[in-house]
């Protein structure tokens, strides 16, 4: 049975209301996940079988907690609940019902793999060149337009007939692609009406977690499922939309009051996660949007310390901030690094970042994005080092022996593991014995290829070993091997590929660079440099082992996560708001201000803050100005760091305009 008793005024409220429509405005950390399971459990309490109960949230992850505390709560294994993605709701349905749709009952799900290639047969098919069409852009138009997210456009109207095909080649395979889950359900729905009475038969009492980032077509399958029996609750915060970019309308909040104006609405305000500082804080930010409802949360958590504001000179010294600071909280007061959070707006801000962690020794892990190490450009100029600093690393020369194409084709990598094989010599070594044995089983050719690349190695090795000038010798090794037209040769069809993994090149030159200059480093060596990045991608194997790795991610992928102390990086005007985002739609700042608010909402003790008054992008520096959000933070929450010096608010009344002039006294410097 449950307890109501542990639950604050609002959230009973929220729970004891099974019956009719009701929407619940869960503010950040007010216990959403706790309310939804408590209120499955009460509907069972009260006599609602199990079977009659959907719930539908955003990810596996979410659906798998819900179950699971649901279980705990009532003590019951309920197999008979459905709490699912909407993706695999519609896989369901779509199992019981697609012959409706003349498909096949065994269908496939293509993913996006699949979905190219369907799309280049699809070319074929219809005799329409794809020269110069960069496919991944076709992918999104598609699912654009099929979803209604989109029309054809004078631009795109070219694409239509390759569209058709495409649809027409998912039917004829009996396939669906990701948005068809959504879709062909919604048609069932829509053009079925005894599979529509099946489902609201099934499902009398329907619940919607995280709401405000349903697309519209998911609201349509709310909408069509409750229409008649009106049992439905959706969970959401209109103040933490920031999914638009993939469908989310967060305007579904107030078209629900719309479709179901009988509905109830209790408020979520109160805050268990967060100090009243921090919450002040988001409350002085979010207040400035005005396409929201009027909340405000609060906390009897008092005493918050204030917000560390830090204007640092440029993005290294940024990331130097942010772990030396880390590794003194968890001297000075025990802090474990798994209870820390580094949020940035791109992942294209975590090179500095990352870089400060392993000179320090931090463990961390890329959460929610690709660590800068990880990346295939980065690690082909890695495996060139390894190389370098040793000619035993087989995996290493395995990946850069023909990278960029070089003739060494299958032949001569078969032939020289053979050799390794019947000497018991590395690779390497075997492909020396290759070119200069008299016996070789090599071809003239071949030889002369395998020759080129050992002259290679062995031409770049006293430069890339010289220490303090290691990286003047990879920059001239990225030039001969003419890496920039492998990257373009790669990306045909692509403009903006090369170009963003060729700068990632350079960024890991510089990085090197950065190593071997340190005054600290009595003597750098490239091994020192590669244990130090060995170490970190080895513990980046194990994702799932989070505990004492600092966590460093997107703001986007920090959403529904809390941490004692977050650090946000990067907080500049064109970061965030980001410029992109306000040139495709001047609107856009509002979703960004919700995205900033929902960065500050994921600290419960401390909140770090850092804005650059420089960055280096591509060896220019560009003066940075503090994000405008800044100014929407109220100033007695928040103490200024300038180096080791500590100014407080209290002293200047109007604070920011202390900011701007010691950042325009710093610039005119």
């Amino acid at each position: 049975m449950l307890d109501l008793a542990t639950l604050n005024t609002e959230q009973r409220k929220a729970v004891e209301l099974i019956d009719g429509p009701v929407s619940i405005i869960a503010g950040a950390g007010s216990g959403k996940t706790r309310v939804i399971t408590c209120r499955i459990a009460h509907m069972l309490d009260r006599g609602v079988p199990e079977s009659a109960i959907l719930a539908l949230t955003f990810t596996n992850k979410a659906a798998r907690e819900m179950a699971l505390r649901a279980a705990e709560i009532t003590r019951r294994k309920l197999t008979r609940l459905t709490i699912s993605t909407f993706h695999a709701f519609g896989v369901k349905i779509l199992r019981e019902h697609i012959e409706r749709l003349g498909f096949r009952p065994n269908f496939s799900i293509y993913d996006t793999g699949d979905q190219l290639a369907l799309i280049k047969e699809a070319a074929r098919e219809s005799k329409y060149s794809l020269d110069g069409v960069e496919l991944r852009g076709l992918v999104t138009l598609f699912s654009n337009i099929k979803t209604g997210r989109t029309d054809w456009t004078r631009e795109d109207v070219a694409f239509r007939p390759l569209f058709h095909e495409y649809c027409t080649g998912l039917k004829l395979y009996n396939a669906v692609d990701f948005d068809d889950l959504i879709m062909l359900p919604l048609a069932l729905f829509r053009d079925v009406p005894d599979v529509l009475e099946q489902y609201r038969s099934r499902y009398r009492y329907i619940m919607v977690d995280e709401f405000q980032d349903t697309s519209t077509n998911q609201y349509m399958v709310m909408k069509y499922l409750a229409e008649s029996n009106r049992n439905v609750c959706v969970v959401g915060d209109d103040d933490q939309s920031i999914y638009s970019w993939r469908g989310a309308d967060f305007r579904n909040l107030l078209q629900f009051e719309t479709d179901f104006p009988e509905r109830l609405e209790v408020k979520l305000e109160r805050n268990y996660r967060s100090t009243d500082t921090i919450l002040a804080a988001a409350n002085g930010v979010i207040a400035h949007n005005t396409n929201r409802k009027d909340k405000a949360l609060w906390t009897h958590t008092t005493g918050g310390r204030p917000i560390q504001l830090y204007h640092p000179e440029d993005e290294a010294h940024e990331a130097a901030f942010i772990a030396q600071t880390i590794k003194s909280l968890a001297l000075e007061e025990n802090l474990k690094y798994h209870d820390v959070g580094v949020l940035i707006r791109t992942n294209g801000l975590s090179r500095s970042i990352e870089e400060n962690f392993l000179a320090e020794r931090i463990p961390y892990r890329m959460a929610g994005g690709e660590s800068f190490f990880q990346r295939q450009e980065v690690k082909d100029m890695i495996s060139y080092l390894r190389v370098i600093a040793n000619h035993d690393d087989d995996v290493a020369l395995m990946r850069v022996l023909n990278t960029p194409r070089r003739g060494i084709g299958r032949k001569a990598l078969e032939t020289a593991t053979t050799v390794a094989r019947e000497r018991n010599c590395t690779l390497y070594s075997a492909i020396t014995m290759i070119c200069t044995a008299s016996d070789s089983p090599a071809s003239e050719r071949m030889k002369a290829d395998l020759a080129s690349f050992v002259e290679l190695i062995e031409k770049y090795r006293p430069l890339v070993l010289s220490g303090r000038k290691m990286a003047d010798g990879l920059r001239a090794l990225i030039d001969e091997i003419d890496y920039w037209a492998h990257l373009v040769a790669d990306n045909p069809k692509n403009d903006k590929a090369p170009k963003w993994k060729f700068r990632n090149v350079q960024f890991f030159a510089e990085s090197l660079e950065n190593f071997a200059r340190d005054p600290d480093a009595i003597d750098p060596t490239l091994f020192d440099y590669l244990n130090r990045i060995t170490l970190q991608t080895r513990d980046d194997d194990d994702q799932n082992d989070t505990n004492g790795k600092v966590n460093l991610m997107t703001i986007h992928a920090a959403k529904g996560l809390e941490f004692d102390v977050v650090f946000l990086a990067g907080v500049e005007d064109g970061l965030i708001p980001h410029a992109r985002a306000l040139e495709e739609a001047p609107e856009n700042v509002e979703e960004e201000r919700r995205l900033f608010y929902v960065a500050l909402t994921r600290a419960k003790q401390k909140l770090f803050i850092s804005s650059c008054r420089r960055r280096n992008v591509m060896r220019e520096t560009i003066e940075c100005s503090p994000s405008p959000f800044l100014e929407e933070i109220p100033a007695d929450l928040i103490t200024y760091h300038e180096g080791e010096t500590t100014i407080d608010p209290v002293v200047s009344t109007d604070y920011f305009s202390l900011v701007r002039n010691r950042l325009a006294a710093g610039n005119a410097g």
